[in-house]
């Protein structure tokens, strides 16, 4: 498998779960703002709640960004809708929640396990344009962190918006960035 970083975003169409509500959602809806689209592996389970948790948890701040986050897994809208109601955890979440049972989507992305039916814990964050800037995948019990994926996004945007300037390790908005020359080859 080659690497998905600029592979654009292709045509979808699929259920999905928002605060009790039932909602389609398709490839259109992900242009025009930066997205996250955060797969897992399946609802009713051990590790997933506690990321999802995590990434509701800093929300605002990924809204505050101008970036929507997508989760996504194997099971249908319906299901997403009875853990929201078998959950605190799950009932709090405020994001959209994908239905993928057919398993498209993750297949696009390269993370679905068809032994398993279910996808790898994998992240993309999406430009406005819907390509892929950046993504991980981890093995299914490994969890991930909502507080570096947004620190990530925020790193996308910068070098984005000033091409000329890079984001070294741990950067957070309003610290010192790298602009890229012969002067700094070695010197770091």
């Amino acid at each position: 498998m080659g690497h998905m970083i600029g592979k654009k975003l292709e045509p979808f169409r699929v259920q999905a779960y928002r605060q009790g509500a039932f909602l389609e959602v398709t490839d259109e809806d992900l242009k025009g703002h930066w997205s996250v689209v955060f797969f897992y592996p399946a609802d009713f389970t051990f590790v997933c709640p506690t990321e999802l948790g995590d990434l509701q948890d800093f929300y605002e701040e990924f809204q505050e960004a101008g970036c929507s986050i997508y989760s996504v897994s194997e099971d249908t809208h319906f299901v997403h809708k009875a853990w929201a109601d078998a959950s605190d955890t799950i009932r709090r979440i405020q994001y959209t929640m994908l239905g993928d049972p057919a398993g498209a989507l993750a297949r696009q992305f390269g993370v679905l396990c068809e032994e398993e039916g279910q996808a790898l814990r994998a992240t993309f964050i999406l430009d406005p344009e819907g390509e892929i800037k950046a993504y991980e995948i981890h093995d299914m019990g490994i969890g991930r962190n909502a507080e570096e994926l947004l620190r990530k996004v925020q790193a996308a945007q910068f070098v984005e918006a000033h091409g000329d300037q890079v984001c070294p390790a741990k950067w957070k908005p309003g610290e010192e960035t790298l602009t890229p020359s012969l002067e700094l080859v070695g010197l770091l």
